[in-house]
């Protein structure tokens, strides 16, 4: 069997304002520098050609959606091909009138869509209202096979669920990649933020040390007003980095656009399979229960 090749992964946090082609333009800057650097998969976050729409529900947003392939898709399928890199790119995908999914491509080095994801779990919290305009997804959870191996792409409220975590270990994944747009509502972060910031890195953590794998999530960043101006969002950050024992190797700030960048390795991925079994003790005879 041919031993697998590490490689570098590159998370980009960055603030999302201003138009399509503004975000375009700003995302393809720091995806070059990324591949510049070594990264042989390059990740952005949700949503990431717009503000945070979901903050309210209004119909012009669905103006914002477009096919898969369409003009994002297009625009990074041509810059894959100066690049040795392979890229997640989050996409507000239009699939047919009144249907629309929060959705993500993978596209290789040669310019391939070697696969598209539709997030499965659509929150319907106060600012975070994305049952108004997302569809479940319909593609379930998978492991995309890509230039660097095969990767475990879902979105944002995806990675708070172990079933989904483990639906794409099983199917081969060597890394669960979640682009988000997750913050603090007001008041949120001087009382219980601290807290939930906390929870959100365990959980993903939990994932990696629970398959055997990296997680990697990649969030924006930024205060964003919904379009009344009476609230609004202050996105976080901490992207980050885990290994397969959970430990966190590369992590941003709460506050600034970076680049952050760790190595996947393989063979550390069969060492702690070797050391931590879960997969060779598990009683799937008697998880049936999970279904309900």
């Amino acid at each position: 069997m041919q031993k697998e090749k590490s490689y570098t992964i590159a998370l980009i946090q960055m603030e999302c304002q201003g138009t399509r082609e503004e975000n375009l333009e700003r995302a393809r800057l720091r995806v070059v520098e990324a591949a510049d650097n070594g990264a042989g998969l390059i990740c952005l976050p949700e949503l990431f050609c717009s503000i945070y729409f979901c903050q309210q529900e209004d119909p012009r947003f669905f103006e914002l959606a477009e096919p898969i392939p369409g003009y994002s898709t297009d625009y990074f399928s041509q810059l894959s091909k100066t690049l040795n890199s392979v890229l997640v790119i989050p996409v507000f995908e239009r699939s047919m009138t009144g249907v629309y999914y929060n959705s993500l491509v993978v596209i290789n080095p040669d310019g391939a869509i070697v696969g598209k994801y539709r997030k499965m779990h659509i929150p319907n919290d106060p600012q975070f209202q994305e049952k108004y305009y997302f569809t479940p997804g319909d593609l379930g959870f998978q492991a995309i096979k890509t230039a660097v191996g095969k990767i475990g792409p879902m979105i944002c409220w995806d990675q708070w669920f172990p079933e989904a975590a483990r639906s794409c270990a099983l199917d081969g994944a060597r890394i669960l990649i979640y682009p988000t747009a997750i913050g603090w509502l007001p008041g949120e972060k001087e009382g219980v933020g601290a807290m939930y910031l906390d929870s959100w890195k365990t959980v993903q953590c939990g994932h990696a040390i629970a398959n055997g794998i990296y997680t990697a999530s990649v969030n924006r960043v930024g205060i964003e007003p919904n379009q009344a101006g009476d609230s609004e969002i202050e996105f976080w950050g901490h992207s980050f980095i885990a290994d397969p024992r959970g430990h966190i190797i590369a992590e941003a700030s709460g506050k600034d656009e970076e680049i952050i960048y760790g190595s996947i390795e393989p063979q550390l991925i069969s060492e702690t399979r070797q050391t931590w079994p879960f997969f060779r003790d598990r009683r799937v005879d008697a998880y049936h229960g999970t279904s309900k």
